[in-house]
Parts: C-alpha cells; structure tokens; sequence
C-alpha cells in the first residue's frame, strides 16, 4: 500500500452481532412486541445457524441496550422491552461527561429547542395542544409550595412544551436534556433548602401562565422572546458563572 493510500479493510460482523441486528430490527418494526417473549434458544439456534454461545453474545448486546431483559432459571428465557428514552438520555450523559462538557451548555441547549418549540405551538391549529398546555399549569399551581415536587413538575412542563410542538426527534433530545437537568435540580434543592425555591416556583408559574397567553394570542414572535429571556433568566439562577461540569453533577 502507497504512502497516504487510504485502508480498504473492511471489519465483518460477527455472527452474535449479525443475529443481534436481526432480532433488533424486528423489535423496532414492532414484529416482536414490548412483552413478548423471544423464541427459545434452540429454535433461534436453528433459525439462524450458530451455537449457544454466539445467540448469548447477541442477547448480551441486545440486553445492554435493554431492548431485551433475560431471565435465568428454569422459567428464564429472553423477553422484549419496549426501547426507553432514558437509556439514550444516560448514554448521552456519559458522552457529555467523558468530553467535560460544562452544564451551562445543557441549560442553552434546552433553550434553543424549547425556544424553537414555542414559536411552533405559537401558530395556528394548536388549540388543543395549548390546552393540555393550560392543565399542566395548572397542576403546578397547586405544586408551588412544594419545592421538591414542583421542581420535577417544571422539569416536565418544559419537556412538554417540546412534546406538544409535535416533532419525535425533538422529542427525544430533549428528554436527554431534562434527565441530565432533573438531576441538578435535586443537587441544586439540597443544597440551597426548600424555603429558598419557593419564591423561584412562584416566578416560574407565573412565567408559564404569561407564555401561554402569548401563545393563545399566536403572537410567535413575543412568546419566543419572552421565553428565552426566561431561559436565561433560568440559567443565570441555577448556574450562574459556576464552571460546573457534568461529571460533578451525574457521577
């Protein structure tokens, strides 16, 4: 091979990663459904042509990604799971730490996609939406005095501002994000006691409350300033000019 010729090795699959792409694809198309069980191993064994220990090595692949769970014993067997966001959301924290990531980048993160999320919901044919919208404000308001609940309820609120704008994507890396700022919140709590987050639940539920007659109006340009100023506001209060890592806030 020449001096700057790029390699044309090719890596093969191995076969237990092979029969493990098999199974995951007819988990994922919905062939095999969360609850089922998989055939046992003999007749995996025979479907695909490979040894016990090469079907163990596709179900310890498969189990890591927990789209399966195995049971041993004599009742064990192989059993699909339905795919959970929170495994992405746990892997994606691990990346984020491993690269040192500071946690005032979460925090701008979410707001460019839940910015992005209201300008959305904010135009026309989001009635209803903005009525689920409207209940879940109202649940925080009777949250308020209860700093530990009603900081998992505001972590959710703004998941759903996401949710209801309706794209799946969006969707799923925002989870990622509320499952690492969920965690900062408890930390965040600890540290600072109950009657300080009080006055801050108040100001959020009056943020929420002012959003969404912005997005009742369609006024999509308003909302989307009013709640970024509001993000801002957020990260200022939980992070501040802290060089706070992931690592300090997930390990």
């Amino acid at each position: 091979m020449t001096v700057g010729s790029r390699s044309t090795v090719v890596r093969v699959p191995k076969a237990g990663e092979l029969v493990a792409a098999n199974l995951r694809r007819r988990i994922i198309t919905g062939e095999l459904g969360a609850g089922d069980p998989l055939p046992n191993e003999s007749v995996l064994m025979e479907q695909f042509g490979v040894s016990r220990p090469t079907l163990r090595e596709a179900f310890r692949i498969l189990e890591s990604e927990s789209i399966i769970t195995v049971l041993r014993g004599s009742r064990g067997g192989a059993r699909v799971m339905a795919p959970d966001a929170s495994v992405a959301a746990r892997y994606a924290g691990l990346l984020l730490q491993y690269k040192g990531t500071p946690l005032v980048d979460v925090y701008r993160a979410r707001a460019s996609l839940e910015v992005s999320a209201v300008g959305v919901l904010a135009g026309p044919g989001h009635s209803e939406q903005l009525d689920k919208l409207a209940e879940l404000i109202a649940e925080g308001a009777e949250l308020v005095d209860d700093a530990v609940r009603f900081a998992h309820h505001d972590v959710q609120l703004h998941q759903s501002l996401v949710d209801l704008a309706g794209n799946e994507t969006l969707t799923v890396l925002a989870g990622m994000l509320v499952h690492i700022i969920e965690a900062h919140n408890e930390l965040f709590i600890a540290a600072q006691g109950d009657g300080h987050e009080r006055p801050a639940a108040r100001a959020a539920q009056r943020a929420y409350t002012k959003l969404l007659g912005y997005l009742r109006s369609g006024d999509a340009i308003a909302a989307q300033e009013f709640w970024r100023k509001h993000l801002d506001g957020i990260e200022k209060y939980m992070v501040g000019d802290s060089a706070t890592t992931l690592v300090e806030v997930l390990s």
